[in-house]
């Protein structure tokens, strides 16, 4: 047992030590700037949510030229904190972009992190998308109210299937106990490692109810394989009949940003040159069609704006692993 462990953590090892060369590379040869070449760190494997943000984002940047060399890294690992720790030691980088979100402050806040948020620049948040709460189409539960009655009634008995510990989908059960009035360390919450397997677990009914990006699902809401029973969003989604928990009279909201931040140490010029990029990006048609294509909410905000909601969003998750006794 003990050799499968050791060769996986070689393998993430050898991960990171190739990314981190590939970055140090990146600045070699001459000094970059952001304009020249910029590397956008995707801190997750190939094909996972940031990383697409980030290739939306290279592609947008490459074909109007806002960028001439924009390249994404991934360096994958524990919710984005391997990336972020290595980030961090690049201080005073010009050249260089962190693509990180709500998922990383779940799992910095989990992991007791040194590292944290206020070890980098916040530039921007660009977008969200939301979590919802499902059920199989043959569930006993019709309503979200038919649900929650049963759950507070029986959490052991009725599990809740999602993403990792730490994930929206953890701390979403958790605010949702908790504004129940719950004890949400009773709560029953069965962590994958996969959207695959969480679903397979609800479909068979291992798991009584589920949560997941609303994205990740919303093909088999539309076949009638699953029942939407709420989402995170404050208000209802353009195209979509799925009521939210607060229409529903369950003041629970949260959603799965996606933003970017930048090096410790840089200049305020530098700051400014990068916000530019960020805002030219944000302005494109690719960039409008890849938030569209990929049913996310434009939810710009940089400077003050964003730090404020950062720190909201951190308090949050502090609150939340606490109570849930993580």
């Amino acid at each position: 047992m003990a050799r499968p462990l050791r060769m996986g953590i070689f393998a993430v090892v050898v991960v990171v030590v190739a990314a981190i060369a590939f970055v140090n590379a990146a600045s070699s040869g001459g000094v970059s700037t952001a304009r020249s070449k910029l590397t956008l760190i995707a801190p997750a494997a190939p094909g996972g949510g940031w990383d697409g943000f980030a290739r939306e984002a290279q592609h947008a940047l490459r074909g109007n030229g806002i960028v001439n060399n924009p390249q994404v890294v991934n360096i994958p690992g524990a919710g984005g904190t391997i990336g972020l720790s290595q980030f961090v030691q690049e201080e005073g980088r010009e050249d260089l972009m962190m693509v990180t979100g709500g998922v990383m402050v779940g799992a910095i806040e989990l992991a007791g992190n040194t590292v944290t948020f206020d070890d980098v620049t916040p530039l921007a948040r660009m977008a969200d998308d939301y979590a919802v709460l499902i059920v199989p189409a043959n569930s006993q539960y019709e309503t979200l109210d038919d649900f929650l009655t049963a759950w507070s009634a029986d959490p052991g008995g009725n599990s809740i299937g999602g993403g990792s510990l730490g994930s929206i989908d953890h701390l979403l059960g958790g605010l949702l106990a908790l504004e129940l009035g719950m004890d949400p360390k009773d709560v029953n919450y069965v962590a994958y490692s996969g959207g695959g397997e969480a679903l397979n677990s609800l479909l068979s009914h291992t798991t009584a109810a589920g949560i997941s990006g609303y994205n990740e699902v919303r093909d088999q809401i539309e076949a009638g394989n699953l029942r939407a029973l709420a989402i995170s969003s404050e208000e209802r989604l353009e195209g979509s009949d799925v009521p939210t928990f607060m229409e529903q009279g369950v003041d629970v909201s949260m959603s799965n940003w996606r933003g970017l931040v930048a090096p410790p140490g840089i200049t305020d010029e530098a700051r400014d040159e990068l916000l530019a990029i960020i805002e030219e990006l944000r302005n494109t048609q690719e960039w409008q069609d890849a938030v569209k294509r990929n049913s996310w909410i434009d939810t710009y905000q940089t400077g003050e704006e964003f730090q404020a909601f950062l720190d909201e969003e951190v308090e949050t998750a502090h609150q939340v692993v606490k109570e849930l006794g993580l």
